[in-house]
């Protein structure tokens, strides 16, 4: 991290949603995301990885404010009240969607969904639009006449790119990729991972980039963090990630990727199903599927962050009380 104030910084961001259990069973919380603290700095990419179902959508959301936050804090260039600033907030952050089939407007032309997010941000003149938009579609890699036609006439990769394309054109300084390749063709995935690199370091933004793919977040993050049940229970340096995680399902998810060019450390796979956000387990949530669970990971709370090395850090109990047993 540089010691300019990042671009995005959340401090025990929790996102809550009430869940109705069924008829004469009352009502219980989801905790989706459960306290979640992550700073992004400036043309920094860090990748947040976790299963499906972890919370990373919900944790997106809300920090697009799309979602109420049930507490905790979003800072988004040190500013955390935009209350009903929803315009300022767009400018300063956009969204890049999984689906690039449904994230665009059938009925409007790429020149309308592109020129509009500027007309909405002040620019007027129709000419300068135009200009803006024509130059953005260079950018991605379309010719300027894309403008003229529809989301239909166009391949699912050409969509996305329109849709990168849509998310930048405000010039927003960061921009939040929601598993912006799972849904296209394996073919043309690195060239979409690609292009979300080139456009990062040629226009300084910083980038959120949400997977349960750990390759796709190998080859793009400056900083990974994992999540799991809400939480994130490892943060640090892509390499410290990937070469020496400290968290046992890190481990699990690395032995996962399907690389015959990474040694075999020997560690286990991911065992059975994630528990509900609704009961989460007690202690460490991680727990009933880690192979290296002792008792204090089921009686001894939640473990808190054990700092590994610089930038690096983990929630384990293996780290502390298991280290002495």
């Amino acid at each position: 991290m540089t010691e300019a104030e990042p671009v995005l910084r959340l401090q025990d961001l929790k996102v809550h949603y009430p869940v109705r259990l069924g008829h004469g069973f009352g009502k219980s919380m989801l905790r989706a995301v459960d306290g979640v603290s992550l700073d992004i700095g400036r043309g920094e990419c860090l990748g947040l990885v976790g299963e499906s179902g972890c919370g990373k959508s919900s944790l997106a959301q809300a920090v697009m404010g799309l979602v109420p936050v049930s507490s905790g804090r979003i800072a988004l260039n040190g500013r955390e009240d935009w209350g009903a600033d929803r315009l300022a907030r767009a400018r300063m952050v956009q969204m890049v969607f999984q689906d690039p089939f449904s994230s665009l407007n059938p009925r409007q032309s790429i020149g309308q969904s592109l020129g509009g997010p500027l007309k909405l941000h002040g620019v007027t003149n129709r000419s300068e639009r135009e200009d803006r938009v024509a130059t953005m579609l260079r950018k991605v890699g379309l010719n300027p006449d894309a403008a003229g036609r529809h989301p239909h006439e166009f391949s699912g990769g050409q969509r996305q790119r329109i849709a990168i394309a849509r998310a930048l054109i405000v010039e927003p300084q960061l921009v939040v990729c929601d598993e912006p390749v799972s849904a296209l063709d394996v073919s043309i995935r690195a060239q979409i991972i690609n292009l979300l690199l080139e456009l990062k370091d040629e226009l300084g933004v910083a980038l959120l980039m949400i997977s349960h793919d750990l390759g796709v977040v190998e080859h793009m993050s400056d900083r990974i963090a994992v999540m799991y049940l809400g939480r994130i229970v490892e943060e640090g340096d892509w390499r410290k990630i990937f070469t020496a995680p400290a968290h046992p399902y890190t481990r699990t998810l690395i032995a996962s990727i399907p690389d015959p060019a990474r040694p075999d450390a020997g560690w286990e796979r991911l065992r059975g199903e994630a528990p509900s956000a609704l009961a989460p387990p007690a202690g460490c949530a991680f727990h009933p599927r880690c192979a290296q669970a002792f008792g204090a990971c089921r009686a001894g709370g939640v473990p808190e962050f054990t700092g590994l090395a610089d930038d690096h850090r983990a929630r384990c109990h293996l780290l502390t009380e298991g280290a002495s047993r």
